[in-house]
């Protein structure tokens, strides 16, 4: 009875242990998931229509990686960000990485900086 906790303690790293398995499709071991991520995002983008609804748009690009919603007096303003461009190797995206899709009352009207600042 007193070398069960010996035996547990030993015991402990081979049953807690797990199998890791990697498959890498790049030849250099580095990811582009980003890099896909990002022009999959701009080629969307540069097929924007304005007047295109809100449903239409998220259905085609997914989950955006940013969203604002402004109440104003002439609509409701909902601003979706998408991630275009790497600026810094971070691993974590900002928002100056990103192209903002601007929609009043789920409409879009435009898209880009100028778009975002012209609210």
């Amino acid at each position: 009875m007193k070398y069960l906790p010996l035996l547990l303690a030993l015991s402990a790293p081979v049953l807690l242990s797990g199998c890791i398995i990697s498959v890498d499709d790049h030849k250099d071991g580095y990811s582009n998931d980003w890099q896909d991520r990002e022009y999959n995002n701009r080629k969307h983008i540069a097929k924007l229509q304005e007047g295109m609804g809100f449903e239409n748009i998220v259905g085609r690009m997914g989950v955006a990686d940013f969203s604002e919603l402004q109440q104003k007096e002439d609509g409701v303003y909902r601003i979706l960000y998408y991630r275009t461009q790497r600026s810094t190797e971070d691993g974590i995206t900002t928002k100056d990485e990103c192209t903002p899709l601007v929609f009043k009352n789920g409409e879009l009207i435009g898209w880009g900086e100028r778009a975002y600042t012209a609210l």
